[in-house]
């Protein structure tokens, strides 16, 4: 059974995701590092032992990766987005059966398994082809190698309280989610256009609401 590994907020800078992170919760996120080869880096706000947020932007300090980046933080008009403001923009779903969940769905569904390492922590994901993520509603999956990143991250207090996902097309999300072990862990529902809804708490009992859309 898969579960909610983190939820990813986009921006143009991480200094502007860490500002816009810390002006909606009060907590300023912690230091990540660089993906090499992938062409981004970021930071990371802990919510308890198995949730995170990652705030990710483009790597000024790589070079151009030989493919896209992820999340569509190449895409033009995610871009434009995201030179307003930082926004949530996806999530990734951890399992305990990375390799059978491919197997089982095919790379043209699930994608490659790509090896990741960053300082201590290595995991291997799969990011599903463009089109096949049904506008990002369909998250990347994840294995961590031994613990998970979570666990090495300060509790900010937050926790994921509930994740939405709002498309035109919802049966055909909803089975895919159910094909990754997730049927559990996202309400979907039909919407004229697509758009994922993160809900969080606080300590102190204050609710916000993220959205990609």
């Amino acid at each position: 059974m898969a579960e909610i590994d983190h939820i990813v907020i986009g921006a143009r800078t991480l200094d502007e995701g860490a500002r816009y992170i810390e002006e909606l919760l009060g907590v300023k996120p912690s230091k990540g590092g660089a993906h090499p080869g992938v062409g981004t880096h970021n930071m990371l706000l802990g919510m308890g032992a198995n949730c995170y947020i990652e705030v990710i932007a483009p790597d000024p300090a790589q070079p151009d990766p030989p493919h896209a980046r992820p999340f569509d933080l190449d895409d033009a008009s995610l871009r434009t987005a995201l030179e307003a403001e930082p926004r949530l923009i996806a999530y990734v779903a951890s399992t305990p059966a990375l390799d059978a969940v491919v197997a089982r769905l095919g790379p043209s569904h699930a994608g490659e398994i790509r090896a990741m390492t960053r300082g201590n922590l290595s995991w291997r994901m799969a990011f599903p082809p463009q089109r096949q993520d049904m506008d990002n509603l369909i998250p990347p999956l994840i294995q961590w190698d031994g613990e998970r990143a979570a666990k090495h991250i300060k509790d900010s207090g937050w926790r994921l309280t509930g994740l939405e996902a709002e498309h035109p097309d919802a049966v055909a999300v909803r089975s895919s989610l159910t094909a990754r072990g997730l049927g559990d862990a996202v309400k979907v529902r039909q919407s004229p256009h697509p758009r994922l809804i993160a809900h969080l708490r606080g300590r102190d009992g204050r609710e916000v609401t993220l959205t990609s859309a």
